[in-house]
């Protein structure tokens, strides 16, 4: 791919980003039109969740499986096939008449999406071959991802405004038509010239080992604990140590578990789950805050929400400086304590003054967009490029079991501290106070407003977010740690490349 000129590979590189916003607007572009789907859908606070939840699931449960088909088939071509899938599900998912109906479009968009996401990747690592020219790209692809989880809001804002909560999905058709006129122009195709055969076991066992143990934490969290929950955790626990010994035996793994003993692509790997953890468990209801509790529009709530996607994009400039000053693994400490600063400052201030909500997350976007460009960049490079596949679904599978861990977890927690916190008055109608224990979206809805008991579901939710938030907060101050220990700090300007034995 050395041989592409700079005009373009700097063109490719836009479509590839352009996929990747849209992929990541797609993950919380849906967060603002929870209020409105709700009154319109009446989905119980479960299906909330799954509804949240269960893109990033299917996306986490298939990136190995589709990051190596696409080190076979082509990039390019199961870039574009997904963007097609990705497209139709949209249609669906737009139009969908029950809450059950919209799980399913989502679930779909998941399986799409995790057609696109390693292919994205994989194919910036074959298209920039120079160390420097590379990393500058991936900060500009890793922006453009902490730039869409932000900016969905805000898109979802401005069409709530005029439209349907469907309106947020229809958005993806036209990008996908793009997509695919603009892809099949201009990227190049790449692919493993050497992949070995497909391993239909390991896929298995790789989704297998992922979807059934998310189940059973998202169940254990949301207080419905059972024999269901027990043979599911069972059956990933037993599937990840097949996966696992499978691996180390195969002569074309899927998983490169060497990879693992490279410090630097080990704790990237970490790092990155463990920031994408706290960060969506915290955006995930942060816009029901801004309209539920803040009564904000949904445009508005959207461009409250702004600073965290101007500070990741300003992370491209900080980026260079940082780890040429502190180098790779101190660069990421330090960004990650910059994020956990500014998660802590937020749960000071969620009971004050918006401005100050809106301040305090600068340095969360700064931070959470420097580490993600710094981590991913160490993952890519610590694989030769017809590995790249491989290496970037490690990545991204990282990435979206954050995603969805976060919204099971910390939104079970969250929900759990709402109902624990929430005192309604005396005489409460008993059906009443039973629909707004169940959310703050229900107790909007059934509770009179301006009342004692609107406001006291508010004050609720307001102060479980607090504890939320900061355990969001003590969680990046854990990343920083990791990636102060564990990621070496080299000073070069780039990210380490090594191949562990030789590879």
């Amino acid at each position: 791919m050395s041989n592409l000129s700079p005009a373009r590979r700097w063109a490719a590189l836009t479509v590839l980003v352009g996929a990747i916003l849209l992929l990541a607007i797609d993950g919380t572009v849906l967060y603002l039109a929870v209020p409105s789907l709700t009154e319109d859908l009446s989905p119980t606070a479960n299906q909330i969740l799954w509804i949240g939840d269960i893109y990033s699931l299917a996306i986490a449960g298939l990136l190995v499986t589709m990051g190596n088909i696409a080190d076979r088939v082509g990039r390019k071509k199961l870039l574009l096939i997904g963007s097609a899938a990705f497209g139709l599900a949209s249609a669906l998912a737009a139009f969908a008449p029950t809450a059950e109906v919209l799980i399913a479009a989502r679930l779909l968009l998941g399986i799409a999406g995790a057609s696109l996401m390693p292919s994205t990747l994989s194919l910036i690592r074959n298209i920039f071959t120079d160390p420097v020219e590379r990393t500058r790209a991936i900060a500009i692809w890793s922006a453009s991802a902490a730039a869409g989880i932000a900016l969905g809001p805000l898109v979802g804002g401005v069409l709530l405004e005029h439209f349907w909560w469907g309106s947020v999905f229809l958005i993806n058709i036209p990008v996908m038509v793009a997509m695919l006129i603009f892809g099949g122009w201009l990227l190049p195709e790449s692919k493993d010239p050497h992949p070995g055969p497909f391993d239909l076991v390991s896929s298995a066992l790789s989704m297998l080992a992922i979807i059934p143990i998310v189940y059973a934490i998202k169940q254990v969290a949301g207080g419905t604990f059972g024999v269901d929950s027990v043979i599911a955790l069972i059956i990933g626990m037993v599937s990840a140590w097949l996966f696992a010994r499978r691996q180390r035996r195969s002569t074309s793994p899927m998983i490169d578990l060497a990879l693992f003993r490279n410090p630097s692509f080990s704790g990237a790997v970490l790092v990155n789950f463990i920031s994408v953890f706290a960060l969506t468990g915290v955006l995930f209801f942060f816009s029901q805050y801004l309209q539920l509790a803040r009564e904000l529009s949904p445009l508005q709530a959207g461009l409250a929400e702004l600073p965290i996607a101007l500070a990741g994009m300003l992370a491209i400039a900080a980026v260079g400086v940082l780890l040429r000053r502190l180098g790779l693994g101190r660069a990421i400490a330090a960004s990650m304590i910059a994020a956990a600063i500014g998660l802590a400052l937020l749960s000071l201030v969620e009971h004050g003054p918006l401005f100050w909500v809106i301040v305090v997350l600068i340095p969360l976007g700064l931070g959470i967009g420097i580490a993600e460009t710094l981590s991913v960049d160490a993952v890519v490079s610590a694989v030769r490029p017809e590995k790249a596949g491989a290496a970037a679904s490690i990545s991204e599978t990282a990435y979206e079991l954050g995603v969805a861990l976060g919204i099971a977890l910390l939104g079970s927690l969250m929900t759990v501290l709402y109902r624990w916190h929430l005192v309604l008055p005396a005489g409460t109608d008993p059906s009443l106070e039973a629909a707004a224990e169940d959310s703050l979206g229900s107790a909007v809805h059934v509770l009179p407003p301006n009342s004692a008991s609107l406001d006291a579901a508010r004050d609720a939710f307001v102060t479980a977010m607090q504890t939320t938030t900061l355990i969001a907060s003590a969680l990046l101050a854990l990343a920083a740690f990791v990636a102060w220990r564990f990621i070496p700090s080299d000073r070069r300007g780039t990210t380490p490349a090594t191949e562990p034995h030789g590879r």
